[in-house]
């Protein structure tokens, strides 16, 4: 099989003007990100990464008709993401580009768009443990990770979490406070796979914790699709009586 095409999209703004943050990924959180899927992937993944401040933030058409798996982290400047790349990314992500989705991605407006929810949650910036327990181990993106994944200190984010009931809940997460949160979860959204990953707050080094990167890692390689070729579902049109492509059908539904 083809090495997967990766790229890792950071928004690359609190490194840029928040001297810890600087400190705990120098090079961007977006490098760190895709240092890990290269640490477990290998020559399984060619990795790039792109920008919020890059043109059209590094998200061109031929960028993303290049990109198997999108990894997305954003925080700080949701609203700066233009639509018309929004558009963009949900249009590919139907056609079957896979998207892995981490922590405060879940107020992206890709993610939002995609679920059709508020996305929003219970959180408190403390330095909290966070267990993460697999509720699922048969699942792939399971594979090879601790029961329970010990976070020592993160950010919590606790339910109720504004999302569409998941197709698969491969993660529960449990903090100090007796919250618990849906840390790992699975959607389908036209040919597209999604997987949303909790763990991340730029106040700590998570992504550079061994078995996160085994996560993240593993949700890229679920991710990407099987289909030999991308394209956007279509609803066709039939006449009665015909069971393939309708002798008259001239295009979707309309």
């Amino acid at each position: 099989m083809t090495s997967i095409r990766v790229t890792v999209w950071g928004e690359n703004r609190h490194e840029q003007i928040e001297e810890h943050v600087a400190k705990i990924y120098p090079d961007g959180m977006h490098t760190t990100i895709a240092a890990g899927i290269t640490e477990n992937l290998g020559d399984g993944a060619v990795v790039r990464t792109a920008t919020l401040d890059e043109p059209e933030h590094g998200l061109t058409e031929e960028a993303l008709a290049a990109t198997d798996v999108l990894v997305w982290w954003g925080h700080a400047a949701h609203g700066e993401v233009a639509d018309e790349v929004v558009e963009r990314v949900h249009r590919h992500v139907l056609s079957g580009m896979g998207l892995v989705v981490l922590h405060s991605g879940h107020w992206s407006k890709i993610f939002m768009k995609l679920m059709g929810t508020s996305c929003t949650l219970r959180w408190r910036s403390e330095h909290d443990r966070e267990l993460i327990w697999t509720v699922d181990p048969t699942h792939p993106i399971a594979k090879g990770v601790p029961h329970p994944l010990v976070i020592d200190e993160d950010e919590m984010y606790g339910e109720f979490f504004d999302i569409p009931a998941p197709d698969e809940v491969v993660f529960i997460s449990s903090f100090s406070g007796g919250e618990v949160f849906r840390s790992g979860c699975t959607f389908r959204r036209g040919y597209g796979k999604i997987f949303y990953f909790r763990p991340g707050d730029q106040d700590y080094p998570t992504y550079h914790h061994k078995d996160v990167r085994r996560v993240i890692a593993n949700g890229v390689e679920w991710a990407r699709t099987d289909r030999p070729e991308r394209g956007y579902p279509e609803l066709l049109r039939y006449e009665t009586g015909e069971f393939t492509k309708g002798a008259t059908y001239t295009g979707p539904l309309g």
